[in-house]
């Protein structure tokens, strides 16, 4: 009973370097990991939440990581002490130390630290340990063919070529490519281990392939410029013709999560796929899918001046090998998210990198009445999302524009002759409709054309804003609709629609007719005509609105048909600048979903919001400055005059009291100062002992007598 429960106990996985991309999406597929049942395949497991796990993940963050404990970490240590690191080590059953990204001797250094201390405690285990080494097949960068008379031969008809495949059974021959030495070394230390049958800690290498998955890596900035849609080629670096040996990040996981429940014989096992892609293809497949589906080849100098790789970056990537893993492939049970390769699965990368970096389109209708501000919002919103805005005239403008340069041979880049004779014919179909309907094109044709710009990669990739357009229920249905799907599925109570062209979000904005013909009247003249915004055509717009909004089927009805509904907006003030209708609208739709401002336009930007910050504050404390002065001098001027009232103030008393004094001064010398004097002399003739109160009683005997 005892064993039972020791074996049910999940095992406890230690990791390092868990806020970098490998060890991080390692440890996140380990924690998922969860038994399936008891019988003999009790052994194979799952990445599905169902069921007890199988590991507890402990890991070490590097000292300037700022992220809290990740949910699937049991625990996280960072940059511990040496001895703190060993405390922890001991106390797992499987240590995972992953070196696959890190050219840097950090890494390394550790992991063999860490193979040595576990060595050195090895008499204490109380049960037997696991040494995983995840290693990366740079150490075989330069492995020479074993038979060259073959490898003449193969150069001389394909130069570029690697010779053969090699498989794990010459990993004795590999050789490493020289920034890799140290890896091979610790590789070769770590297959030394557990040679005795009574060794308690046993050692596997895993050399991996150059990783890719889950947002990306080392192959971010294919993906990036792809998405982004910047440059009208993909630059390649090189002659792209070398074999790079790949797994998906999720992959190279199963496989560890094989060795630590199968413990295979073989010590040394290669993972990559079954994919024997060069750098030129797996380019190639990212533009198609993602970007402009161009590639532009460019010498391996141009990454580093471009800032696109770090030089130990490009020496992953001129790696030229065509590796054979059979063991994984023969004795594993691996559940592969991408066996056949990148190339042939670059469909699901792609959907697993946007949503993995939340690089999801935004995709915005705005409705309303004419002068309502749907173009001036639309704008604002393109600005803030950093999506595109499309107008309906302007689509069609710059549809008869790119055929036009297509036929008449404009475009720069090499264009088939089957391509320039659709465009020959799209042009010529536009402009016949164009003659035959006044200059106007057939709605099925606008449709069409707004479908291919809704469809395109820049709208696909980021997002739009659909500004007033399309107007009514069969418009809506007419662009919006999926034929394909409605075909495949006719059962489906629910309506079908591509989701991938029709908007996420409907606005519709609305207002009175008093602030709608007050704001048209308030334009200039020049204004209001190039608007078709003049007295009688807004009136007329109107009263076409109000009709297509009193239809027994509306264009806000289609899209509430669809789950989608809209919202209302009140645009009942004055404000040029539609900070409230932003605010509510930006709250509804959430943050932008895509990558900002580019390093050159962040730094920009940061330049620009500094200056202003220091022209704020300079004129913060001018203007500071400036009222202390004003008040310091309103304070004298307040002080001087103060000072002048209370000079007259004092006169003034000074004259008052005067003016008081004359009748008691006269009061005084008449009855009061001879008799004080004649008393005063009588006084110094006799010299009372007492002359106060002689001097009273004289006054009041005198008083009395008059």
């Amino acid at each position: 009973m005892g064993d039972k429960n020791k074996q049910s106990r999940p095992k406890r996985i230690f990791i390092n370097d868990v806020d970098r991309y490998s060890s991080k999406h390692i440890a996140k597929f380990l924690s998922t990991c969860t038994e399936t049942s008891e019988d003999a395949e009790a052994e194979e497991t799952s990445a599905s939440p169902a069921g007890p796990p199988v590991f507890h993940i402990v890991a070490t963050v590097s000292s300037s990581s700022k992220h809290e404990t990740a949910k699937f970490l049991l625990e996280q240590y960072k940059s511990p002490s040496r001895d703190e690191l060993l405390e922890r080590l001991l106390e797992c059953d499987v240590v995972v130390y992953n070196i696959s990204e890190n050219t840097t001797q950090q890494q390394v250094e550790e992991a063999t630290w860490a193979l040595t201390a576990l060595q050195a405690q090895m008499e204490n285990f109380k049960s037997r340990k696991m040494f995983i080494l995840v290693s990366t097949v740079m150490t075989w960068a330069a492995t020479k063919p074993q038979n060259p008379v073959s490898l003449e031969k193969i150069q001389a008809n394909c130069p570029d070529e690697p010779d053969v495949l090699l498989t794990e059974e010459e990993f004795r021959r590999r050789r490493p490519h020289t920034s890799f030495k140290n890896h091979n070394n610790l590789e070769k230390l770590v297959l030394k281990l557990g040679r005795g049958k009574k060794s308690k800690l046993i050692g596997f290498v895993v050399a991996a392939g150059l990783q890719y998955g889950k947002g990306e890596n080392l192959f971010h900035f294919f993906f990036k410029v792809s998405w982004l849609m910047l440059c009208p080629k993909v630059p390649v670096f090189g002659n792209g013709t070398n074999f790079i040996p790949m797994i998906h990040i999720y992959d190279l996981a199963g496989v560890i999560q094989n060795i630590i429940q199968l413990k295979p014989k073989s010590k040394y096992i290669l993972a990559v796929n079954d994919a024997k892609n060069t750098l030129e293809e797996i380019v190639k497949m990212i533009s198609d899918v993602l970007g402009p589906g161009e590639m532009n080849k460019l010498p391996e100098q141009k990454a580093i001046t471009m800032k696109a790789f770090k030089p130990e970056e490009l020496e992953y990537l001129s790696i030229n090998l065509r590796l054979d893993a059979f063991i994984i492939k023969d004795s594993f049970n691996i559940r592969w998210t991408s066996e056949t390769g990148m190339v042939e699965n670059m469909e699901s990368i792609v959907e697993e990198y946007q949503k993995t970096r939340q690089l999801l389109p935004v995709r915005i209708c705005l409705v309303g009445p004419p002068a309502v501000g749907k173009t001036t919002i639309a704008e604002k919103l393109c600005k803030h999302y950093q999506i595109h805005h499309i107008k309906i005239q302007e689509v069609i403008e710059d549809k008869t524009t790119q055929l036009n340069e297509i036929v008449n041979g404009a475009d720069t880049g090499y264009v088939s002759e089957d391509v320039v004779a659709a465009a020959q014919r799209q042009l010529e179909n536009i402009n016949r409709s164009k003659e035959m309907n006044e200059g106007r094109l057939p709605d099925h044709l606008v449709f069409d054309i707004l479908q291919e710009k809704l469809s395109s990669k820049p709208c696909r990739n980021h997002g739009f804003v659909l500004d007033g357009f399309p107007k009514t229920y069969e418009e809506a249905k007419l662009i919006f609709s999926d034929e394909d799907m409605e075909n495949q599925d006719s059962t489906s109570k629910a309506p079908l629609y591509n989701k991938k062209i029709t908007p996420e979000h409907v606005f519709a904005l609305n207002a009175s007719d008093d602030f709608l013909t007050k704001r048209v009247q308030g334009l200039p003249e020049n204004v209001a005509e190039k608007m078709c915004y003049t007295e009688d055509k807004f009136i007329s717009r109107l009263m076409r609105y109000k009709q297509l909004s009193d239809a027994e089927e509306t264009l806000l009805d289609f899209f509430d048909e669809l789950e989608i509904h809209p919202e209302h907006i009140e645009v009942d003030t004055d404000d040029p600048e539609y900070t409230d209708v932003m605010k509510k609208i930006t709250e509804m739709v959430g943050v932008p979903k895509n990558y900002g401002l580019s390093p050159e336009e962040q730094e920009e930007e940061d330049r620009r919001q500094e200056e202003e910050r220091k022209q704020k504050v300079a004129t913060e404390a001018a203007e500071k400055k400036r009222r202390n002065e004003a008040t310091l001098a309103q304070m004298a001027a307040r002080y001087e005059e103060w000072q002048k009232n209370l000079s007259e103030v004092k006169r003034q008393e000074c004259e008052l009291l005067e003016a008081h004094c004359i009748p008691l001064r006269n009061y005084l010398m008449k009855y009061v100062m001879p008799s004080l004097t004649e008393a005063m002399l009588e006084c110094s003739k006799i010299k009372p002992e007492d002359p106060v109160d002689f001097l009273a009683e004289h006054l009041l005997r005198n008083n009395q007598q008059d």
